[in-house]
């Protein structure tokens, strides 16, 4: 009797394991269609995740636009301050404006040394391998773009031209490591005298030269350029300054200055004309091309 039993449990395992072997060979061979268990159970399962989904995407995205609402309500309200910072600052201008016409009469001056005239062209070449030193752009002589004249873009300087064709002129910019690339600048707010010679390409910064020693420039002062290299106009933003050093012999300083132009995103520029008369070079002592 127990060995009818060992046997008769040996033949249901068999079967068992024929059956197993028959259902995954079943399963495992190539079907356009799923069976019927299957499909009721992908199917029953994508009811219940879309059941489930739905609600939460709903949820995630009402909480969504609660935070986008709170952000463009925290902009608006920085929008408007600033809003009300540039009226309260051109109100100022036209009133300087008005004052420094009014004395300018009353002496008798009617030209300045910040006296400009601006001229829009866009970039249209650019080589890769000279990317921080050069730009071309679609005006030239044709259009009265002369040598040595500024270019910048509305948020600062970014170089001069060096080389004007009849439609199209090259622009070295700032960042060019050209020892004759120097800029006559002056420092607000210390009403400091320097002069732009170089670039630190590691640290993205202008280095303004030939500061005095004593001279009191700290962070966070804006540089300009002077007027007084005899091209550029006085006026036009160069860059804050970020840190201030000693030279090698302590008899002047240097300025660190992030500049107010993006030297690698340049698209549109500013051709700038000096309406202020320009010293002959034999005047200024110097080379041509060596300062502006």
């Amino acid at each position: 009797m127990p060995q009818f039993f060992w046997n008769k449990r040996l033949i249901m395992l068999l079967v068992s394991i024929i059956i197993l072997v028959a259902l995954i060979g079943f399963s495992l061979r190539g079907r356009s269609q799923p069976s019927w268990p299957e499909q009721f159970v992908k199917d029953t399962a994508g009811w219940i995740q879309s059941l489930v989904s739905k609600p939460a995407q709903y949820v995630a995205s009402f909480i969504g636009n609660l935070q986008d609402l709170q952000n463009t309500y925290d902009e608006n309200k920085q929008l408007k301050t600033r809003v009300e910072k540039i009226v309260s600052l051109e109100a100022q201008v036209q009133m300087l404006k008005k004052e420094n016409k009014q004395l300018r009469d009353v002496l008798g001056e009617k030209k300045s040394l910040s006296d400009k005239e601006p001229m829009a062209a866009a970039v249209i070449g650019r080589n890769p391998d000279r990317w921080q030193e050069i730009v071309i752009i679609d005006k030239g002589k044709v259009n009265g773009i002369k040598q040595n004249m500024a270019v910048m873009t509305a948020t600062g300087l970014v170089g001069k031209v060096k080389s004007v064709n009849q439609f199209t002129s090259t622009v070295q910019l700032l960042s060019a490591m050209d020892p004759k690339n120097r800029i006559s600048a002056i420092v607000q707010g210390s009403n400091t005298n320097g002069t732009v010679e170089g670039y630190d390409e590691e640290k993205k910064l202008l280095l303004v030269k030939r500061i005095p020693y004593d001279a009191k420039v700290a962070k966070g002062q804006t540089v300009i350029t002077s007027g007084l290299g005899g091209v550029f106009p006085e006026g036009l933003l160069i860059g804050t300054v970020v840190d201030v050093k000693p030279d090698q012999y302590g008899l002047n300083q240097t300025a660190y200055v992030k500049p107010g132009a993006d030297f690698y995103e340049i698209r549109n520029v500013l051709v700038i004309t000096r309406l202020m008369p320009q010293p002959s070079l034999s005047q200024m002592g110097s080379q041509k091309g060596e300062n502006f």
